[in-house]
């Protein structure tokens, strides 16, 4: 009778044990479950950073493109200050010459 006394107290250790291990690997399951979670968050997080970063090149891009056409206006801008300030030179000659010719 010995051994019949014995297997309950067998069962009722291994039904502890699997209990245990169940319950064990439930708490693994649910950390799992976080990791997977927070590594689908960090993804998400990087495809926004990707996006955002596409569209500050974007930008940066148009920028190059402004500046380089506000250089191009700029030298115009000045080769047109420099004809301003010939011609204007040249009205003052002109207007010496012609006051020197009515006196």
């Amino acid at each position: 009778m010995a051994s019949a006394d014995s297997q309950p107290r067998f069962g009722q250790s291994v039904k502890g044990l699997l209990s245990d291990k169940v319950g064990s690997c439930s708490g693994d399951v649910i950390a799992l479950t976080r990791q997977v979670l927070k590594g689908s968050r960090s993804q998400e997080l990087l495809g926004q950073a990707a996006r955002s970063m596409v569209i500050q090149e974007d930008a940066i891009l148009h920028s190059e493109d402004s500046l380089r056409k506000m250089s191009i206006i700029t030298t115009h801008l000045q080769y047109q200050q420099e004809a301003i300030q010939k011609n204007v030179e040249h009205s003052k000659n002109l207007q010496d010459q012609l006051r020197h010719l009515l006196k």
